[in-house]
């Protein structure tokens, strides 16, 4: 039996300080886990429980990309965040054994064409054409859980053209790793090499033509992306 045609190629993320690459499963996203972004985009931090929704795996692009400005949107904004790997994966995961999953974290954009997405809000229809787009997961490399432990507290930042936009900490997220690892797993069976994105702190807004992002979580990384 032979394939019809030549097969993708696997998704890949890199590993900080290595040789090795990590294959990529499946990549979820979480919705407002920042009280102030949920804020910003109009929701109640103190009534929503964690919600997601997903990106495809060939849309995580490296850092130092240049990708060009997507099609049908007027305005595509920048959302930072901390991405976790799993090395394992499961269904119910406890919460006290769900940091047992993870083999490392790094930073991601999570890119949105937020005009098509607020039109889908309006309509009640699912946010794949805003979210999951070409080149719409910028990713650093992923650095292992055992160099850096599991990061609770820390500076999440992003400039745009040298100005801060966006900065945060990590103990201002409403779900931590392991609650959303845990919630997760009772929607989806996780896998070993299923990437999360768990939330953008406050000060989403537009990108525009030609612009330079840099953005980083302290102890984790940096990540850079330019929009031609």
């Amino acid at each position: 039996m032979s394939f019809i045609f030549p097969p993708a190629p696997q998704a890949t993320l890199p590993v900080a300080g290595s040789a090795d690459l990590f294959p990529v499963h499946r990549v979820y996203c979480v919705g407002r886990n920042y009280a102030d972004h949920a804020k910003e985009m109009g929701g109640d931090p103190d009534k929503e429980p964690p919600f997601f929704f997903q990106k495809n795996p060939d849309q995580l692009i490296p850092s130092g990309a240049t990708i060009a400005y997507p099609p049908l949107t007027r305005d595509l904004h920048h959302e930072i965040e901390l991405v976790v790997a799993l090395k394992a994966g499961g269904e119910n995961i406890p919460v006290e054994r769900a940091l047992d999953c993870v083999f490392g974290y790094g930073v991601g954009l999570d890119l949105t064409r937020r005009d098509l997405q607020n039109a889908l809000k309006k309509l009640g229809r699912s946010w794949e054409t805003a979210k999951a787009f070409e080149d719409s997961g910028p990713c650093s490399a992923l650095v292992p859980a055992s160099a850096i432990g599991h990061p609770s507290a820390g500076r999440i930042w992003l400039d745009i053209n040298g100005v801060t936009k966006q900065a945060g900490n990590l103990d201002q997220m409403i779900w931590s790793v392991p609650e959303i690892i845990a919630s997760l797993s009772t929607l989806f069976r996780l896998a070993p090499g299923d990437v999360i994105f768990t939330g953008t702190p406050a000060g989403v807004g537009p990108i525009e033509k030609g612009a330079v992002l840099k953005g980083g979580v302290e102890g984790v990384g940096e990540i850079d992306l330019t929009v031609a």
